[in-house]
């Protein structure tokens, strides 16, 4: 499923079309894409894969049980290539690991829980 704005020139209803299998919508008139996915994860009771680098629909994502996975590392999955963990590192913000490793809690050596479930989620895609 993919979610585009629709907000300053869509029609007045929100639409949406199947091409390849996958559902495309186009958001109203006067309401953004944002809108939609909330209302989407919000409203489904599914555990759903949220591609987005926007940081707040992340967060609405992980706070209503979806997975939520950068943009960054999804374009090399549909390219075909395999993600790296640097990458779903980068997404975490392991790129900080030492200052992250002195405020964690808990073994050095463990995923946290956001972790294991984002590398869950890549290895479905």
């Amino acid at each position: 499923m993919v979610v585009f704005d629709g907000w300053k020139g869509g029609s007045l209803v929100q639409s949406h079309t199947v091409k390849g299998g996958v559902r495309i919508i186009y958001s109203r008139l006067g309401e953004n894409a944002d809108a939609v996915i909330r209302r989407i994860v919000s409203s489904e009771d599914r555990q759903w894969i949220v591609v987005t680098s926007d940081r707040e629909i992340a967060s609405y994502a992980w706070a209503n049980g979806c997975i939520p996975v950068s943009s960054e590392i999804f374009l090399p999955i549909i390219e075909g290539q395999k993600g790296s963990r640097d990458e779903v590192q980068a997404i975490e913000g392991g790129d900080d690991e030492e200052e992250l490793s002195e405020q964690r809690k808990g073994s050095p050596r463990r995923l946290s829980r956001k972790e294991k479930a984002l590398r869950r989620a890549v290895a479905k895609l």
